[in-house]
């Protein structure tokens, strides 16, 4: 549907002129620039290219296949491994992580709403303006009707049905897969566009924001007045805001969690030290840039089933009332049972160590998710390409409440797995304990196992964490940016995607940081043409 307003960088001119230029067009980028196009002129950055004729990226059965494919620079997944040995995922691809996510759709609660100081109208109308294009009703079968008995009989109650608010108890949320099994994703929201006012460039790198700094008068910040571009040939192209009478024309970072932290450090906005280290001339001096990175922790119990299964992956969650969710997943191989299991599937082939390899079993599989969490690390540049992946530590459990979270979270998991709906899926052998040293046989991370994770649930917590995508954080509000998104101590700048967030909101952050790409171009209107 882009053609008009699509194509790739390498036609770009050697400059241009915007009102707004949006750097990344992800989860929350697509929403923005279609927005803003309503009244401005506006440039959409994306390092990859368009979701659409990509099998892998749009049909739910190649789910796995989609995130094992990180072979090429052009490929919609980039793989990285955090310190803490957790393999984990970013989008390449226009639409961003939601184009290679698990498609589970749920709004912030109210309380998240409340928190981040949010007009709850203008929230729910955006939200509604979100999900008129992407979130579905699932159809759900046997496996996730069967999970959702067994939440029930394990007490995460009452049920709530088919809703996408966030609640207490167990529900039916949405999917960004339809009915048929096809994903949509952020990039469909640029369907909104007026397609004479936005220019979305494909391919086009980002290397860094520009900055007018001298002579400064006192008193004065630092002024981003355009970017620098490359396209797939190493061709550079600059992008200039214009001066505009209303002087409300911005330069807005929406390159995703590791994307907007490492664009601000490259362009000078970091912990000092830290850029003369890698010879960045230092715009502004700010330690807080990269800090409070989280990653919810999730953990899970591998389940070989009896019965025929069908594809499902996110469809029904259980919400407990301590700080854990609990989701399933159907008909997943090793290769595809989870995110991290696709990476480490795709690196046993390669060393043809895997004894599983090509092995198809009916697998279901049950997860466990901590909320927040309470546990915060950190990233730091490794070079000063920004294709190349930023160094990110986690450091899943630290605080010690994510462990008793996650060991009460997999506590209901047990209850659930030996609940009566369930246990028609598992063989007759398979005790709870089976279950548990078969999941640990699995190299579901690049962590050492104990011989105690098999009979200890902390320590079983701790050797096979695995992410869920739903990493947040490096550039919070109220210290790298204020509550308008703004980055604090420059003008003409702002954050607006997950980096902004202390932690993930609702059961799953998509929903929330589309509705915020619209929410925020809302704001920005109306700032530009007072009402």
């Amino acid at each position: 549907p882009y053609t008009s307003f699509a194509r790739n960088a390498t036609s770009a001119p050697a400059a241009e002129y915007y009102d707004y230029i949006i750097v990344g067009g992800g989860t929350a980028g697509c929403a923005l620039a279609a927005t803003l196009s309503a009244s401005a002129k506006v440039l959409l950055l994306e390092r990859g290219g368009v979701p659409y004729g990509n099998p892998n990226v749009t049909r739910i059965n190649n789910f796995g296949k989609l995130l094992a494919d990180t072979s090429s620079p052009s490929s919609p997944t980039q793989q990285f491994v955090s310190t803490d040995g957790v393999f984990n995922h970013r989008g390449r691809v226009l639409g961003g992580s939601s184009a290679i996510n698990a498609g589970f759709y749920s709004r912030a609660s109210r309380r998240d709403v409340a928190d981040a100081g949010w007009d709850p109208r203008l929230v729910n109308a955006s939200y509604e303006w979100v999900e008129a294009k992407v979130a579905f009703r699932p159809r759900v079968r046997r496996w996730q009707a069967a999970v959702r008995d067994g939440l029930l009989a394990a007490g995460v109650s009452p049920y709530r049905g088919f809703t996408y608010e966030h609640l207490q108890g167990t529900k039916i949320g949405g999917s960004t897969f339809d009915q048929s099994g096809y994903r949509h994703t952020a990039a469909d929201l640029l369907e909104y566009a007026d397609p004479t006012k936005i220019t979305v460039y494909l391919y086009a790198t980002v290397h860094q924001i520009l900055f007018r700094t001298t002579p400064t008068p006192p008193g004065k910040k630092p002024k981003a007045y355009g970017v620098l571009f490359r396209d797939s040939k190493g061709i550079s192209h600059v992008a200039y805001l214009n001066s505009g009478p209303t002087g409300t024309n911005e330069i807005i970072i929406c390159a995703g969690v590791l994307g907007s932290p490492q664009l601000l450090m490259l362009s000078g906005i970091g912990p000092g030290h830290q850029l003369r280290d890698k010879g960045i001339t230092v715009i502004l001096d700010q330690p807080m840039v990269g800090q409070g990175m989280s990653d919810n922790p999730m953990n899970g119990i591998l389940i070989p089933s009896r019965r025929p299964v069908g594809v499902s992956l996110i469809e029904v969650v259980g919400t407990t009332n301590f700080g854990s969710y609990i989701e399933a997943a159907s008909r997943i191989s090793f290769q595809t049972m989870t995110p991290s299991m696709a990476q480490a599937q795709h690196l046993a082939n390669q060393e043809g160590s895997d004894p599983y390899r090509n092995r198809t079993i009916g697998n279901v599989i049950i997860l466990e998710k901590v909320t927040g969490p309470f546990s915060k690390g950190y990233l730091e540049l490794q070079s000063n390409d920004p294709n190349d992946n930023p160094r990110v530590t986690f450091n899943y459990f630290k605080d010690p409440r994510d462990l008793r979270r996650c060991v009460k979270g997999m506590k209901i998991v047990k209850r659930v797995i030996e609940s009566r709906p369930v246990s028609a899926f598992r063989y007759p052998f398979s005790t709870f304990q089976s279950l548990v040293n078969l999941t640990l046989s699995i190299p579901t991370n690049q962590r050492r196992r104990h011989v105690s994770a098999s009979h200890s649930m902390r320590q079983f917590c701790v050797d096979t964490v695995m992410t869920i995508w739903h990493y947040h954080g490096g550039c919070l509000v109220d210290r790298v940016v204020d509550r308008d998104y703004r980055v604090i101590g420059v003008d003409k700048l702002r954050v607006i995607d997950g980096s902004t967030f202390k932690y993930s909101p609702g059961t799953n952050p998509q929903a929330t940081v589309m509705m915020l790409g619209r929410y925020m171009g809302q704001r920005i209107l109306r700032e530009r043409i007072p009402q």
